[in-house]
């Protein structure tokens, strides 16, 4: 894309053209197209004062993200409606935002204890394009759509569409057949979406031109990892699987997670070490129930009767007293 011939007609200050020369973006280029006000003399800069310079553009990610949270809730209550019902959380996309996809869904299952089946996603070129380009992926239409064939998408899910330039085929087939199938649809993106979106939800971060012209991976990327961050998050905190900041499903695979289990449940209880590590091994090793069996006082098969039933919340003697507090219409 035509940007104009630095080299040849002289570098310009921002702000200022000569007679000749277009150094403005040419109209039609989307806004993470177009060349940023502050990137004509990035490659004389230090290299201090380019780090400084992206962390400006860092912060603007940041604040691009606040006037999308109304949208960002929806998605998450719809995903949080889909698990609850059995449902999943599907994400497809390509480059980038594929791979910040496949992030989020890989990080779900250790930090939340779901089954990976429940939140996955599927990045244009497969596997290998986790680690390198896989030229001309995304623009396969019908790929798209193959992906969520393949996940059998139905009327429970909810497909995310990531697409910082929102027009990407990949995932507007994909979107296109979520929508034939009865999903719940979501674009998140970093350009308004054109006529053919089919989005039923459309998470917009405006965060405008790159430092370096068309690299979404910066800014555009920031602000696609914030909004995953925060759907999926607040999702399953409203599904219960977080209590009083922590991470009470968290499958104890390893040394650390298994430290930080016994620790949360000295901290919740007030054990000592000792004991509330046996507590854990009588659990199975699952917080959560550790946790309820404390509460209650009951073995572990009657304790996760009462979880399921209640939720781990109005079991806790805090949860309990709340309980008379509690606000009609206020969240259980």
């Amino acid at each position: 894309m035509h940007q104009g011939r630095q080299g040849d007609e002289g570098r310009l200050r921002p702000g200022r053209s000569r007679v000749g020369t277009s150094r403005a973006s040419p109209p039609k280029l989307p806004p993470t197209e177009r060349l940023h006000p502050r990137a004509d003399e990035l490659d004389l800069l230090s290299i201090r004062s380019v780090v400084r310079r992206l962390h400006d553009e860092d912060l603007a990610a940041i604040r691009a993200v606040r006037p999308s949270l109304p949208a960002v809730t929806e998605a998450a209550t719809a995903v949080a409606d889909a698990l609850r019902a059995g449902g999943r959380l599907l994400y497809v996309g390509a480059g980038t935002s594929g791979r910040l996809g496949v992030l989020d869904a890989s990080e779900c299952p250790p930090t939340f204890g779901v089954p990976p089946s429940r939140v996955q996603a599927a990045i244009a070129g497969g596997r290998r394009a986790l680690t390198r380009a896989v030229e001309g992926a995304e623009d396969d239409l019908e790929a798209g759509a193959t992906a969520v064939r393949a996940f059998k998408a139905g009327p429970k899910d909810v497909v995310c569409g990531i697409s910082a330039s929102a027009s990407t085929p990949y995932v507007l087939g994909a979107l296109r057949e979520a929508k034939r199938r009865g999903a719940h649809t979501v674009l998140v993106c970093c350009n308004p979406p054109g006529a053919e979106s089919v989005a039923d939800t459309v998470v917009l971060a405006r965060t405008g031109p790159e430092l370096v012209a068309g690299s979404t991976r910066l800014k555009a990327g920031t602000a696609t990892k914030l909004i995953l961050n925060a759907m999926t998050t607040a999702a399953f905190v409203s599904l219960g699987k977080v209590y009083r900041g922590r991470m009470v499903d968290v499958r104890p695979a390893n040394a650390k997670l298994r430290a930080r289990a016994a620790r949360m449940v000295a901290e919740l209880t007030e054990l000592p070490p000792g004991d509330a590590s046996k507590l854990l091994e009588a659990a199975g090793g699952e917080v959560k129930l550790a946790l309820a069996m404390h509460f209650t006082g009951l073995d572990a098969k009657e304790a996760r009767k009462r979880l399921d039933a209640k939720g781990l919340r109005a079991l806790s003697p805090s949860g309990r007293r709340g309980a008379r507090r509690r606000r009609p219409g206020a969240l259980r």
